[in-house]
């Protein structure tokens, strides 16, 4: 790469000026040389008009359009980055066409036909033009690559890996804003918030973008906040859907303000409230009549010393297992399957750990949308039942969570508006899907049914219980309470990857009473021990 220089010459200052920087000294004189050949072509031609056929300007004009021709070849070429041979030729070439014109001068006008030239002369002069453009073209077409042409891909090659650096320095230099800008609003923050500062900085430098950084510090508040109020879902006697906030000495907090036509609305409003009422619990009442009187006061859950252990065993079938044991004998939670390794069976409690204390769980009455991530990183959304079974899903992922909120939103709000269809695979099973006005496909039955009666029933049960269903945006982990085929309520702790990492080690003849089990399991989880067989491999116990 050309470099500026205190010395260089005039034609080399007014080409950097004009033309831009050169890489090399030959582009430079390359086009100079050009520029010199046109203005002698030029001059040749419009002294050849004016000449006489035998005169001193004849003689002039064309030796003029000959030596502009010798230019106009060499100069464009010599610009080119060729190898040394090649410019070589091109400079030989040169030098012959030029002696065709000294040899010119020699024998005109005697010597030189008006009509045919002379022979020697155009011969020589051909020759040269001939050699030069050689050098310029058939050289480097039939040449093998040699270091110079590698070089050049070399060059090619760092100008490319240069831009790369450019836009991750860049794409750096924007993360540094956000996360600055998320220092910023941490330091404007309440107390409870300002105390959460020093873990938000351990965990800057790996948070992806300014979304991932929300969810941690959402999942952090949560974590360490303790509510003294909860929420109160009920009809009043117009039929109309309203909410109110209560705190513990039984004195209002908050209402609705206004009641709403379809339940779900009502519990949209307390979504955007819990934003800033983080921790307090939701109790469905049936009907106005069944709420507390304003004054009458309750007890929030209080926070007691733990009584339960992780046990991490080794089976008889060589698996490594965990458990969470309460100190009265009972199994609060198992993993559900084994490991190979003790490490991945300690992680697995880390991961319960970690996830159990903020992770949100989803009451299905009798369904529930579940807004989750997927393996691929994808945001999507499915209508689960109670006993687990996936009744609907949206078919395809959205960059993010919010667009896949929407999703959920407009498919409750418009269902009256979309088309069900019924129709057979390739395998010849029946399924179902959901279009909008526009055609455009906003749900499908995820499975299909052997018999046509069955997937008519499924579209149903979409039909009837969506427009009602909860909807649960799972941040790392969410609990699920569900229905057995056995009838029995249950839990599990699913990943919002969907793998099912904790479940509950007993059914329940009531949901309240499998929902007060994930409650304890809340509270007592984050902060257990954990206990692993001795050095000899050793436990008390070898099976749940």
């Amino acid at each position: 790469m050309s470099t500026h220089k205190s010395d260089e010459s005039t034609f080399q200052a007014l080409y950097r000026t004009r033309v831009g920087d050169p890489e090399t000294d030959d582009e430079v004189r390359g086009y100079w040389l050009f520029v010199v050949g046109v203005v002698l072509g030029v001059a040749g031609v419009l002294l050849f008009l004016a000449s006489e056929p035998r005169g001193g300007v004849r003689q002039l004009s064309i030796v003029a359009v000959g030596v502009g021709l010798i230019l106009l070849v060499i100069g464009p070429v010599i610009r080119l980055p060729l190898r040394p041979r090649a410019t070589t030729l091109v400079y030989v070439g040169a030098t012959i066409a030029a002696i065709g014109v000294v040899y010119f001068v020699a024998v005109f006008p005697g010597g030189w036909s008006i009509r045919n030239g002379n022979a020697a002369v155009i011969g020589i002069y051909g020759l040269g033009l001939l050699v030069a453009g050689s050098g310029g073209v058939l050289v480097p077409l039939l040449a093998e690559p040699d270091s110079t042409t590698e070089l050049g891909a070399l060059r090619r090659e760092l100008a490319a890996l240069d831009d790369v650096l450019e836009d991750a320095a860049a794409d750096e230099a924007d993360l540094a804003a956000e996360v600055a800008e998320l220092r910023r609003t941490l330091a404007a923050s309440d107390d409870a918030v300002a105390t959460l500062g020093g873990a938000v900085s351990a965990l800057s430098g790996d948070l992806a973008d300014a979304e991932t950084e929300k969810d941690e510090l959402v999942e952090r508040l949560w974590a360490h906040r303790t509510s003294q109020a909860r929420f109160e879902l009920y009809e009043d006697a117009s039929g109309e859907h309203r909410w109110r906030l209560r705190h513990r000495n039984g004195q209002i907090v908050a209402t609705s303000g206004e009641g709403y036509t379809q339940r779900h609305n009502a519990q949209n409003g307390i979504a955007s409230v819990r934003q800033n009422a983080l921790g307090a619990t939701v109790l469905r009442i049936e009907s106005e009549s069944d709420l507390a009187e304003a004054g009458e006061p309750f007890d929030p859950p209080v926070e007691t010393e733990r009584r339960t252990t992780f046990e991490l065993y080794e089976d008889r079938g060589g698996e490594f297992r965990w458990r969470l044991r309460h100190d009265n004998g009972e199994i609060v939670g198992d993993g559900g399957e084994g490991y190979s390794r003790r490490r991945d069976a300690r992680d697995a409690i880390e991961r319960v750990q970690a996830h159990a204390g903020p992770a949100e769980y989803l009451r299905l009455d009798p369904t529930g949308f579940e807004i989750y991530r997927d393996a691929a990183a994808e945001w999507r959304w499915r209508l689960v039942h109670r006993n687990g079974n996936v009744l609907a899903d949206g078919g395809e992922g959205y960059s993010r969570r919010r667009n896949a909120r929407r999703a959920v939103d407009r498919l409750r709000e418009g269902l009256d508006d979309m088309t069900f269809e019924t129709y057979e695979d390739a395998a010849d099973e029946h399924r179902w899907r959901l279009k909008s006005p526009n055609g455009q496909i906003v749900a499908d039955s995820g499975e299909g049914y052997s018999r046509r009666a069955s997937v008519d029933d499924a579209v149903e049960r979409v039909r009837s219980y969506a427009p009602e269903a909860d909807v649960l945006d799972i941040g790392r982990a969410a609990f699920e309470v569900y229905e057995d085929e056995g009838g029995e309520f249950r839990w599990r702790l699913r990943h919002r990857n969907g793998q099912i990492v904790a479940t509950g080690s007993e059914g329940y003849t009531e949901k309240s009473k499998a929902e007060d089990a994930v409650d304890r399991f809340k509270l007592n989880a984050p902060g257990s021990e954990i206990e692993e067989p001795d050095a000899d491999g050793e436990t008390d116990d070898e099976s749940p």
